[in-house]
């Protein structure tokens, strides 16, 4: 039987499924590899029982085998059918996740998902999501991209009404979100939706190409996505540590370089070989400079105390900006547009008012800013302190 023909099976009424699965099960516990011939027979008996939760486990545990996949889809189609409603549905939209991948082709394994996924719309809310992300993968390896994002909406409106979700559902809706956001060449949302696929799965989940790729495809975005100005959550996520020794390692650098306001460093990596390879950063230099500039400006306040914020002249951010004094106003007017930063601009005095600087994921040395900053402030505290104490010694005695 075809995959096209198991499909239409799938779409038929459950009660239309008349099937002995007994012959399948003894069939393979003779046939299959030595390695899982014991898990027919564990299946059979389970089976019998009607232990269904304990059946489910024992396929979890199948999954798992290295040399399983290929038997997913016959498993599926010869015994799964006969009692999945009786299965969990998030265990089964799992299994059928994984089983999909051996179907011989992406359109037969979308259609074969749609529709799985039909089935669970009204039954359970989180398996549908699971199912249709998975789809919704499918659909962008055959290029339907409208069709993807129609899921992709549908789902976050879902996941937005549940209460709680388990981390698979979130994983594969922002891992397919992201991939959607890398087709359609948006950067800021890949940038999002990849960061928040990180934080649903563990590292050790992925290959290492595929974590070398992720970190790629997040620097990238991060440095060419327009209102991401605050690299600090990348930064400090270890899946960035992929690109050592990787050939890309002077990307990670780059981060760094926009993260602290470090232009010496940018102006050197723009001039290497490895930065003109990259026809997307090549392109996008004059971006790139007035991102760092930007990026020096809020770290320049970020490191002043409130009292020297409230009085930056024209001539000082110019020096840390690198822009010419005549082209300082644009640069904090544009700061302010993007609310980087809330102030105002004195053109007469040629002076800024910053009042307040976007909140930031910090590095280690920003950290170390605070800390000095905090004991200045204390050492200012204790002078007062002593200052009121001597004051109130000398009213003291004069009274006495």
């Amino acid at each position: 039987m075809t995959v096209k023909n198991e499909v239409q099976m799938e779409d038929a009424p459950e009660e239309e499924v008349n099937f002995d699965v007994y012959p399948f099960l003894k069939e393979r516990q003779t046939k299959a590899p030595q390695e899982l011939r014991q898990f027919y027979v564990r299946f059979e008996e389970l089976y019998d029982k009607k232990l269904w939760h304990q059946l489910t486990l024992a396929l979890e545990d199948f999954v798992a085998q290295p040399t399983s996949a290929s038997h997913l889809f016959p498993l599926y189609e010869h015994f799964i059918r006969d009692w999945k409603s009786k299965m969990n549905k998030l265990s089964l939209v799992k299994f059928l996740t994984r089983a999909s991948k051996e179907i011989s082709g992406p359109k037969e394994a979308l259609d074969f998902l749609a529709g799985q996924a039909k089935g669970l719309k009204a039954t359970s809310r989180d398996a549908y999501v699971l199912a249709a992300m998975e789809k919704a993968h499918y659909e962008l390896i055959v290029q339907d991209l409208a069709a993807c994002k129609k899921d992709i909406d549908e789902c976050e409106k879902i996941l937005d009404d549940l209460p709680v979700t388990e981390p698979v559902i979130n994983a594969s809706f922002y891992r397919v979100a992201a991939d959607y956001y890398k087709a359609k060449m948006a950067y800021p949302q890949y940038y999002h939706n990849a960061l928040l696929f990180l934080s649903s799965v563990s590292l050790d989940e992925l290959s290492t190409l595929e974590k070398q790729e992720r970190a790629y495809e997040l620097a990238i975005s991060a440095l060419l996505g327009e209102g991401v100005y605050n690299f600090g959550e990348l930064l400090q996520h270890p899946i960035l540590d992929t690109l050592k020794g990787s050939g890309y390692d002077w990307l990670r650098q780059m981060l760094f370089c926009f993260n602290s306001g470090d232009m010496d460093a940018f102006e050197k990596i723009s001039r290497s070989g490895d930065f003109l390879k990259q026809p997307l950063l090549v392109n996008a230099v004059p971006f790139l400079r007035q991102k760092l500039c930007l990026m020096t400006l809020i770290e320049a306040v970020f490191k002043r105390s409130k009292e020297s914020r409230g009085k930056m002249t024209f001539g000082e951010i110019s020096q840390e900006t690198r822009v010419l004094i005549d082209e300082v106003e644009h640069l904090v007017m544009k700061a302010l547009s993007l609310s980087l930063i809330k102030g105002k601009i004195d053109e007469v005095d040629q002076v800024v008012m910053v009042s307040w600087v976007q909140p930031r994921v910090l590095d280690k040395t920003q950290i170390g800013t605070i800390r000095d900053r905090l004991t200045e402030w204390s050492g200012k505290v204790k002078d007062r302190v002593l200052s009121l104490e001597s004051e109130e010694g000398a009213a003291e005695m004069f009274l006495q």
